[in-house]
Order: C-alpha cells, then sequence, then structure tokens
C-alpha cells in the first residue's frame, strides 16, 4: 500500500502552502534579501516570485528538504539562544567555528547546497547535544 498515492492531491497542495509560508516568515524574521531566499529554496527566478506572491507552489522533494532545513535551523537558534532577537541574528554573525572560518553561518548558506543547510543544521544540533 502507498499512503501517499491514496491521498487526495489537496492534501500534498496544502503542505506546500503551509511550508512556502512558514519559509517565508522565518527569512522575513532572519531578514533575508530576495536573493538570499531564491538562493535557499534553489528555484528560478520567475518560480520564486510566483511562490512568494502566492505562498503556493508545487515544491519538489528536494524544495521541501531545503525548507525543513531551514524550519531546524530556525528551531534550534530558538532553543540554543536567550531570546528572539539573538536567534534571529545569529547566521548573520562572524563565526569562528571550523565550519564557518571566521565568516557567517549565512555566507555558507548562500553556497546554495543541500548540503550546507545539513551542515548548519547538524553544528546547531550538535551544539544543543542532540
Amino acid at each position: 500500500m502507498n499512503i501517499a498515492r491514496d491521498l487526495p492531491p489537496a492534501i500534498f497542495a496544502n503542505e506546500n502552502a503551509v511550508a512556502l509560508k512558514a519559509f517565508f516568515g522565518i527569512t522575513q524574521l532572519w531578514g533575508l534579501s530576495t536573493e538570499q531566499e531564491r538562493t535557499l529554496l534553489g528555484v528560478p527566478l520567475a518560480t520564486f516570485y510566483r511562490w512568494k506572491r502566492d505562498k503556493d507552489g508545487k515544491l519538489s522533494r528536494d524544495h521541501l528538504e531545503r525548507i525543513s532545513y531551514v524550519l531546524g535551523i530556525y528551531k534550534a537558534l530558538h532553543i540554543l539562544l536567550p531570546n528572539n532577537a539573538a536567534a534571529d541574528s545569529w547566521l548573520k554573525k562572524l563565526n569562528n567555528a571550523p565550519l564557518f572560518s571566521g565568516r557567517t553561518a549565512l555566507d555558507k548558506l548562500m553556497v546554495g547546497r543541500v548540503v550546507d543547510l545539513a551542515d548548519v543544521r547538524r553544528y546547531l544540533d550538535a551544539a544543543r547535544g542532540g
């Protein structure tokens, strides 16, 4: 039995809308530019603007994975840091950890690869002890 095959397409459409709303809400709190948001999502410009305007769209597994990492990074920061302002500004702070080599986490994420999102998420999870 393939549960995903048996579910109505509307369920996936709703999941995509929720994911995009969460993504754009977080990137707004982080103060990211349109180009930074687009790089995190890994989408062409026209698709990006449609998704941002409609807060809906057909997301691939890659896009859902990217958004999932952003959600995990956001959650980890809000667990680790003492207040919302500190958590939401962390990505733009210089970091001497070997993963960042004196640059910011955002610099690492702007390479645009899923593995960089995963690396930052793992770094934060390790800092949480998880």
